[in-house]
């Protein structure tokens, strides 16, 4: 019996944590963008805005320090997820008092403050997952990590936007996210289990991995600056009124910034990134596997990264109807989708879902087309009646646009069956030796076409119009399944090499 109550300690603690990673992503994803589009940000600007989510991206370059570095008296693992709950906590009440419109520099860098401690709470939280449960309880541990995910995500960007319209400000809304957030700390701090003694951080010298970790921004700043430098002497202006050549500054500046940092981390001995980077990296076919983790997730990523603006803006549909559908009816379908992978993943091979899944996510890309051509009212509609489940309420009835429903349902059901061939592929690529930094690595790579085809997307939507810019998603996703196909040798020998990886 305490063995079991153990294992439910367990497995509540990775509910809570899942739900707890989840909920700042649409905070500075598609609810900061309907917060942006009700305040009357232009849509480029919105686009470009997108780019507060670059944390996702570089999280694998600071996981180390969480893995080498133990908080005074907290514990390794819990005493970060305290400090970054509680850093969460102050951004989101200080982004509340902030108006997009008016001050939209300090309001960019306090979302960038939360993505950046949103992401540093996700590298705390799958290193937690990995080491706080036992080997026979991975497998359901991740369901509840997925669930909990989920829940969040409809409370943070469904909810929350029908709490913004029914109230009348975002800013109430993240207050609300705020007070959240300061309870999972205390939560966090008293109740989580604690992980293995044993586990302990990797013995190096810590003078010297601070120093790595300086001189890794250093090259990362200086990098950035010098493309920027280049790009200026050759006659280009950073502030020019074309949105191209914004775009080009700032692709040109992380195409430099990351090379450099990267050098400089060797040349000062970073030793715990370099010795997880080269771990991953001498792996057969590692280079192929980081573009495949790219790309098979590009045409969702440009088809999802403005459909809250396309929805609201594009075709005129209330934030309560797009909450609704998009964000909490969604959501839900998206765990089926989940599910239903995970029960046909046991009949078939990891290389057939990836494919079968991603020829689904295409075909989706497509249904936005057809919403776009067809535009509101096509399929006609109908009424959901008010309802009141307390901590959400509609109090007039809402009318839903069938066409939407239906494009949003087969989005999500499709989406969620890629999410999850796509996870399997991420957790049969980590090395469990350095399984913090690993996961930190491909998660950030997974994250790099929804954070950098934002200000593309924006930019493009603007020029060629919204059935074109589906049509080029549609596109976007094929080269990430011909790699599927390309590699399917590769992929079909994870699961024989799974057992080496210790």
């Amino acid at each position: 019996m305490p063995s079991n109550l153990a294992s439910l300690h367990r497995l509540v603690a990775v509910l809570f944590l899942g739900f707890a990673s989840g909920l700042p992503l649409a905070l500075t994803g598609q609810a900061m963008q309907a917060w942006l589009t009700v305040d009357g940000v232009d849509l480029a600007t919105i686009g470009f805005l997108g780019l507060v989510g670059i944390p996702y991206t570089f999280k694998f370059l600071w996981a180390p320090l969480m893995d080498r570095f133990e908080p005074p008296f907290l514990g390794r693992r819990r005493g970060w997820l305290v400090l970054t709950q509680l850093a969460l906590a102050a951004m989101l009440y200080l982004m509340s008092g902030l108006s997009p419109a008016a001050a939209p520099l300090p309001f960019a860098a306090a979302a960038v403050l939360v993505a950046f401690l949103s992401a540093s709470q996700d590298v705390v939280v799958d290193a937690y997952r990995t080491d706080v449960l036992e080997a026979r309880e991975r497998g359901l541990g991740a369901s509840m990590s997925v669930f909990g995910y989920r829940v969040a995500m409809i409370l943070s960007g469904g909810i929350s936007l029908i709490w913004a319209e029914q109230w009348g400000s975002w800013g109430q809304v993240y207050q609300v996210m705020a007070a959240i957030f300061l309870v999972a700390a205390v939560v966090s701090l008293l109740t989580l289990p604690r992980v293995s003694a044993a586990l302990k951080p990797l013995a190096s010298a810590p003078g010297r991995e601070l120093l790595g970790f300086v001189a890794m921004l250093a090259g990362v700043l200086v990098g950035a600056f010098a493309a920027r430098a280049l790009l200026i002497g050759l006659g280009l202006d950073p502030d020019d009124a074309n949105k191209w050549i914004q775009l080009l500054f700032i692709m040109a500046s992380i195409a430099a910034a990351l090379p450099l940092g990267y050098w400089a981390a060797r040349r000062a001995g970073f030793e715990t990134l370099n010795r997880s980077l080269d771990s991953f990296l001498l792996q057969p076919g590692a280079i192929a596997f980081l573009v495949l983790i790219v790309l098979y997730k590009l045409g969702d990523a440009f088809a999802g990264v403005l459909t809250t603006p396309f929805l609201i803006k594009g075709l005129a549909f209330t934030q309560a109807e797009v909450g609704i559908v998009n964000k909490i009816i969604g959501i839900w379908l998206t765990i089926f989708g989940a599910l239903a992978a995970g029960a046909i993943m046991l009949r078939i091979s990891l290389y057939k879902a990836l494919l079968v899944f991603g020829i689904l996510q295409l075909l989706s890309n497509f249904g936005f087309y057809v919403l776009a051509v067809l535009g509101k009212g096509a399929w006609g509609g109908f009424t959901l009646p008010p309802f009141d489940l307390g901590f959400v309420a509609i109090d007039t009835p809402q009318h839903i646009d069938t066409l939407l429903m239906s494009v949003i349902a087969f989005e999500n059901v499709t989406g969620g069956m890629g999410t999850a061939a796509f996870v399997a592929l991420l957790m049969s690529l980590c090395n469990h030796r350095f399984t913090a930094t690993h996961y930190a690595l491909l998660s950030a790579l997974a994250a790099v076409g929804r954070i950098y085809v934002s200000p593309l997307s924006g930019v493009l939507s603007e020029a060629i119009g919204w059935p074109a810019f589906f049509l080029f998603s549609v596109a976007a996703a094929v080269p990430g399944i011909w790699m599927v196909w390309r590699m399917r040798a590769a992929i079909t020998g994870l699961n024989g090499n799974k057992e080496t990886k210790t």
